[in-house]
């Protein structure tokens, strides 16, 4: 019975490499395969978030501090960071097939070690190296979800691969936070095994083999990008911390990001052998693509490090509670990507992503009217709508990036769209977070200028003094409520700038070509690799 299920695909045959095929004909049993890259894919965007939950246990157990735990959290978004950009590389030099399974495998057992991680110091090495798996694996399965499949049926490939991309992060705090809560923190990483195990056989046993081919190594230009993008993820990670620009180490990583990353452009304009080619970099879908990635980077991630706080500290809802509260986002998501994936091909892709993006800037106007005094019912509401939003912007807008692009380059074009999915992310957490405590320092000491004994008879805070304990009780009283309303004040205003950044985008969608225009272009790309 095993063998007639799965006819060889196990061994890695020659006869799999030299078929000439396209992959989507060759491939058996594609909804098992879909399973099996969705799981691999879910497994690592869940990573992401997953152990955000569990540090302040992590701290206790590993004998950390409030600062240096925090660098479980920064060693896994650098590695990540850092390998993304030489996926496609690797996936020519050893092959696709390889390097999946490889990147499973070594993601399962740095969660396993992770898991048993003693000290600090192991476990960063340990996030460090589970990161660098992750890195490949977000790239691999969006290549090889758009390769399984015919090119009629890629918008629906990319609203399968979205929605655990969009859905994983709101899941991950909930699955984290009951975890943790239930059983130990060690199992936000053993959960790891049993997903991948089932992932890792179905994929060995399924997914069929690419051929390799020799591509040399930009040494020089994957440098400049790995130290870039670490500086940057450091400067963004430690700048509050650090209070910005006070600091000499913010303007060393600073310095080191600006000069790296300049010279690896200029480097990609004019060197030979780089390690993105520059014909793929002259796709206009795709540029444009990677600028709104950005701003989804910016838009989800960081509405997404704002709520959970805000909901626990200013509203004083339980863990599960908000998590719960905050995934029927990902119901506006599976919506709007079951209505996206249906509407590709019948109407122009453009008016979908600008339609998206107007929707989600809608649910943060939304959310920059809310007040202390609100229950739950309008952060649910401002939910579901973003997710309407995300959804529609998230499916045409992978669909169109990859419309013009050969599959030769597929993989490079997920490693760079997943790249700037994180770094927005990033940069994103960064502003809002800086922009929280500034604004919520001048609201409190605008709001504290208005506490007198005239807006507030009963409490004279000149004299309070003369009333001992209980005076000084009062003003402790006042004092927290200012603080609460001051911190209210900074979100909203966190809120309105991320509405500005998603508006100005809009006009962005014109330089997007819809994919029915760009059939035959694509076709010849296909026919010259």
């Amino acid at each position: 019975m095993a063998s007639r299920a799965f006819p060889r695909r196990a061994a890695p045959a020659a006869t799999q490499v030299s078929d000439d095929r396209p992959l989507h004909e060759q491939v058996q049993f594609r909804g098992l395969l879909t399973v099996a890259v969705m799981g691999a894919s879910v497994m690592q965007i869940l990573d992401t978030t997953i152990a955000n939950v569990a540090i302040p246990h992590m701290q206790s157990s590993l004998g950390a501090t409030s600062e240096t735990v925090n660098w479980v959290l920064t060693s896994y978004i650098i590695a990540t960071a850092v390998a993304m950009p030489i996926t496609g590389w690797l996936a020519d030099r050893v092959g696709r097939r390889r390097l999946f399974l490889g990147a499973v495998f070594g993601f399962i057992l740095a969660s396993m070690a992770c898991g048993a991680a003693q000290n600090l110091e192991e476990m960063v090495l340990f996030r460090f190296l589970q990161g660098i798996s992750a890195a490949f694996i977000g790239p691999l399965s969006q290549s090889v979800m758009l390769d399984i499949n015919p090119p009629e049926r890629h918008a629906r490939a990319m609203s399968i691969w979205g929605m655990g991309i969009m859905v994983g992060p709101i899941l991950g705090p909930i699955i984290g936070g009951w975890l943790t809560e239930s059983a130990n923190w060690r199992w936000v990483f053993y959960v790891n095994l049993p997903v991948g195990a089932a992932t890792f056989a179905l994929m060995w046993a399924l997914l069929p083999a690419t051929g390799r081919k020799s591509r040399k190594f930009d040494l020089f230009g994957f440098s400049m990008l790995a130290l870039g993008l670490a500086s940057l993820q450091l400067m963004l990670d430690r700048g509050a911390q650090e209070d910005w620009f006070d600091s000499i180490e913010i303007w060393i990583e600073c310095g080191v990001s600006v000069a790296c990353l300049w010279m690896f452009v200029i480097h990609l304009l004019t060197g030979r052998n780089t390690l993105f080619d520059r014909k793929m970099l002259a796709d206009r879908n795709l540029l444009t693509a990677l600028g709104f990635m950005v701003v989804i980077g910016v838009v989800m991630f960081s509405s997404m490090a704002l709520l959970p706080p805000m909901l626990q500290r200013l509203f004083d809802w339980p863990v599960i509670d908000t998590g719960w509260v905050l995934a029927v986002r990902g119901i506006g998501i599976f919506i709007s990507m079951a209505i996206a994936g249906r509407l590709l091909g019948k109407i122009d892709a453009r008016w979908l992503v600008g339609s998206g993006l107007v929707i989600a800037a809608y649910s943060l106007w939304q959310m920059s009217h809310w007040s202390l005094m609100m229950g739950a019912w309008p952060v649910v509401v401002s939910g579901l709508v973003q997710g309407l939003g995300m959804g529609l912007i998230f499916i045409p807008l992978n669909t169109m990036a990859f419309a013009t692009l050969g599959p030769t380059w597929r993989t490079d074009g997920a490693s760079l769209l997943n790249l700037l999915r994180s770094v927005g992310g990033s940069v994103g957490i960064s502003v809002v977070t800086t922009l929280l405590g500034t604004n919520t320092q001048v609201s409190h000491a605008d709001l504290a200028a208005h506490i007198t004994s005239g807006s507030v008879p009963l409490i004279d805070p000149s004299t309070a003094d003369r009333f001992g304990t209980l005076g000084g009780g009062a003003l402790a009283i006042v004092n927290a409520e200012i603080n609460k309303q001051a911190a209210m004040v900074a979100y909203i205003d966190d809120f309105w700038a991320m509405m500005w950044v998603t508006l100005i985008s809009v006009p962005l969608v014109i330089l997007l070509r819809p994919p029915g225009a760009s059939a035959a272009t694509a076709s010849a790309a296909d026919m010259g690799h």
